[in-house]
């Protein structure tokens, strides 16, 4: 569980470095953006590398990778491109992530 922690903590991190910049720094330059979304993204990875230590020998990598997706997918629709950029959420796109969720499942929970 603590894996999967740390895994939504790093994805908040990593969809706010990747995307933050279409929010709130719509009037800097390139420059300004790319070193910001660097500083954002070594907090990702203060969550990320320790999740993937952490989770490997419980999880296979291929797991934790397909963890990862999925919960990358969740951080941004729900977290950002709801709640942040204001757009919202469509049927095809409910779809999509239970099809996301099964393909968790089924690399995961089926052994």
């Amino acid at each position: 569980m603590l894996t999967v922690i740390l895994l939504v903590f790093s994805n908040i991190f990593m969809t706010l470095a990747w995307y933050g910049h279409l929010k709130f720094l719509q009037n800097q330059s390139i420059f300004v953006v790319i070193l910001a979304s660097w500083g954002i993204a070594f907090f990702e990875y203060c969550f990320q590398v320790p999740a993937n230590r952490i989770g490997y020998g419980e999880f296979t990598a291929t797991q934790l990778k397909i963890i990862q997706e999925a919960i990358s997918i969740l951080a941004f629709v729900v977290f950002f491109a709801v709640m942040v950029l204001g757009e919202s959420l469509k049927w095809n796109h409910i779809v999509a992530f239970a099809l996301m969720l099964i393909a968790v499942f089924f690399a995961v929970g089926v052994k």
